[in-house]
């Protein structure tokens, strides 16, 4: 019996969230599990990013909406297929992280929810919380978090 059936993990499009994204295949490949891949989003019009872009540069992927979902999950499909990964589904869901990972576990009765460690020691994240942390304490499945900062 393989350790885990369905594995979520969450992607933002960010170099950190897309070596979460490989972790997770492995896992799912070793597994012969199905991979989750979700991507949380608010439609965002282009005013409001190109505005984001102007005031936080690299950083401007934070800004919901920033990154159209359909090509992160593209890009993050592919990231997982070459990590080796062979059942992948993708999914974009409207509304913040942690609800939208919690709502994706649920929805696919997954056993395990992946995601990276970015913003768990930074100061906004003990202030604020952070996505790992969240959904650490709320996902009521196993958690991994991958250190990829």
């Amino acid at each position: 019996m393989a350790a885990y059936t369905t594995v979520v993990v969450g992607t933002d499009g960010s170099d950190s969230s897309l070596a979460a994204v490989e972790r997770a295949a492995k896992v799912a490949a070793d597994s012969a599990a199905t991979l989750v891949i979700a991507c949380a989003y608010y439609p965002a019009g282009k005013e409001r990013i190109d505005k984001a872009q102007d005031v936080l540069g690299d950083e401007a992927y934070q800004v919901v909406g920033s990154a159209p979902a359909e090509e992160t999950l593209r890009t993050a499909r592919e990231r997982a297929i070459g990590a080796g990964a062979t059942s992948v589904k993708t999914t974009a869901v409207v509304g913040d992280p942690v609800s939208s990972l919690r709502k994706v576990v649920k929805d696919h009765d997954a056993d395990l929810l992946v995601v990276g460690n970015r913003g768990l020691n930074t100061l906004a994240g003990r202030i604020l919380g952070s996505v790992p942390s969240e959904v650490a304490r709320k996902s009521g499945v196993d958690v991994l978090i991958v250190h990829t900062t």
